[in-house]
Formats: C-alpha cells, sequence, structure tokens
C-alpha cells in the first residue's frame, strides 16, 4: 500500500497498517503525501507538557524512552494489542466529553500513562518478534567494536561512546541501549568496556607495548583512567595482569 512518507525530522518514519509513532515537543513531523496517494488514517494524542506537570506520569515521562527512537523504531502492533490502544483512546474521549472538575487532569494522566505503559509492553514483544528488523545488530556491533580497536580510530575519536557505536549502526542511542540489554542482559556501555577490557588483556600479553602506550591505543586520553578501569573489571592492576600471565 503506496502511503505518502511521513516525515520526521528530516528523514522519513518507518510505519505500516498498525503503527505507532511517539513525538516529543520540539520534534519536527509532517508529511509528504500527495492526493495521488492513498492518505492513511488514524488516531491521534495531541497534549501540552503542562498537563502532566505534577502527576505520575509527568516524574516519569522520562522513563518512556521511545520518545527519542529514530525514524526506523516505530511500534508495530497486532490486531488484539491494537484493540487495547482504542480502548485506552475511548476512555480519554470520554472523559474530554465530560465537565472539567478536580479529577479531570488525574484521570486523563493516568489514562495516558496505562497506555505508555501497554506500549513498553508491545515494544518488549516486538524486540523478540521483529528479528527481521533487529536482526545481526549484536553481530554488527561485535564488529563494529573490533574493527574500531583495531584501526587509528581510537587515537581519534577517543573511547567508542554507546551515542557513537549507535550512530555508527544507524539506531538511536536509546533504542541501540535498550536492545542490547534485552539480548545480553548487560547496558551497552558494560558491552563496550568489557570488550575493551578483552582487548586490553591481550596487548598486555605483548611485553614490547608499555602500558601507556596500550592506554592510548585504545582511546584513553590519560593512562591512569585505563588503569583504575582494568581494576575495576579484573581486580588487578594491569602491571599486576601482566606479571599473573608471564
Amino acid at each position: 500500500m503506496v502511503c505518502g512518507d511521513i516525515r520526521y525530522g528530516k528523514n522519513t518514519y518507518d510505519y505500516q497498517e498498525g503503527t505507532l509513532v511517539f513525538i516529543s515537543p520540539g520534534q519536527i513531523f509532517g508529511s509528504n503525501g500527495g492526493e495521488e496517494l492513498y492518505q492513511p488514517s488514524g488516531f491521534g494524542i495531541v497534549f501540552h507538557p503542562d498537563l502532566i506537570k505534577g502527576t505520575s506520569l509527568g516524574q516519569r515521562i522520562s522513563d518512556y524512552t521511545f520518545f527519542g527512537y529514530q525514524v526506523s523504531e516505530a511500534l508495530h502492533i497486532s490486531e488484539r494489542e491494537r484493540g487495547l490502544v482504542l480502548d485506552c483512546y475511548a476512555k480519554l474521549q470520554y472523559e474530554l466529553g465530560q465537565a472539567v472538575d478536580k479529577h479531570s487532569k488525574t484521570l486523563l494522566a493516568d489514562n495516558i500513562e496505562l497506555l505508555l505503559n501497554y506500549c513498553f509492553r508491545f515494544y518488549d514483544r516486538q524486540f523478540i518478534t521483529r528479528d527481521l528488523a533487529n536482526q545481526g545488530i549484536l553481530e554488527r556491533f561485535e564488529r563494529l567494536l573490533n574493527e574500531f580497536f583495531a584501526s587509528e580510530k581510537p587515537q581519534e575519536v577517543g573511547l567508542p561512546s554507546v551515542t557513537y557505536c549507535a550512530g555508527e549502526l544507524n539506531l538511536s542511542p536509546h533504542y541501540f541501549g535498550d536492545l542490547v540489554k534485552k539480548e545480553t542482559g548487560k547496558t551497552a556501555l558494560e558491552y563496550i568496556q568489557l570488550k575493551l577490557i578483552d582487548v586490553a588483556k591481550e596487548r598486555i600479553h605483548d611485553p614490547q607495548l608499555s602500558f601507556s602506550e596500550i592506554a592510548y591505543g585504545l582511546g584513553f586520553k590519560y593512562p591512569q583512567h585505563f588503569t583504575r578501569l582494568f581494576k575495576q573489571q579484573v581486580g588487578m592492576s594491569p602491571k599486576e595482569y601482566r606479571e599473573s600471565v608471564n
């Protein structure tokens, strides 16, 4: 089905029938659809940020990381899940049809929060069922780190950050972090640090390399930062580790 492109920032959104998209204040959103294209229809909730100030949702809104996802990371829901979403819409529509009283703000915020909590569940399911969308991400992540440490990039850009790795994989940091955590049980930063220590151990075996050379070669600005991280992860200093394996 050919629909007009939904613009999200400078790119287009990954959407299809049964898709939810999430837009935060200040983000650019629109449509490139022409008259000759099928015009999709749907529902939307738009609310002012002040609506949720002082509510449970206002305190937790930053937890809903999918508001920061990129264009390829829409939420694709099943027909059964669609029923739950439409039920949440119906509750909001009902409340908006009532006279405003002291309960209105709380009930509106609570129902939006209920919808977002369902979306959290749906995203967890999507990480499992949309294998094609995420297929090979961990393999590509592992290959990215291997190539990074085998190149001159550590001296050029420093230590590989989560944001850097996500960008190289064309994913947003939030989505990338959620995916790595879901698949490995470790945060993306922990995964990067484990790879870094693994590479460091290999280089420590080379007696021709000084610890400063190893640190700079891995992207550390200061050798003492490398020593501190290595001791935290391994339980001994690089010098003690070299002596233990020789």
